[in-house]
């Protein structure tokens, strides 16, 4: 891989959206990718839509646990390879399907996300 130049070229993101995501196993992610030589990788969360087709409401506590989870793996990963966190908030599922968690019913779980984001 760290011969075909790709490294070079993208930069890998890496998402889980469990709320007891396996810390250690990202980790090893994380510095397998750089050994492969990318120099920067990016993590990926959810702070709606996540977690059911049907989902009206979110649960803010699944999303939480998600962000410190990831800033676990962002603490035991090396620091210069983390490029940023991106949040992200599910509509649907597919293109087929009703729309899950609205915006506004969502709002307080992206406060609470970015603030443990920031915060720790």
């Amino acid at each position: 891989l760290s011969e075909s130049g790709v490294p070079q070229l993208v930069q890998p993101m890496i998402w889980d959206y469990a709320a007891d995501l396996d810390v250690e196993s990202k980790v090893q992610l994380v510095e397998k990718y750089q050994r492969c030589g990318f120099s920067k990788v990016w993590f990926a969360s959810a702070f709606k839509g996540a977690t059911g087709v049907n989902q009206s409401l979110t649960p803010i506590g699944h999303h939480l646990k998600n962000h410190l989870q990831w800033m676990k793996v962002a603490s035991s990963s090396p620091a210069e390879v983390l490029e940023g966190i991106v949040l992200t908030g599910w509509q649907r599922y597919d293109h087929f399907s009703v729309l899950c968690e609205l915006l506004p019913v969502a709002i307080p779980s992206l406060a609470v996300c970015l603030q443990a984001l920031k915060n720790g």
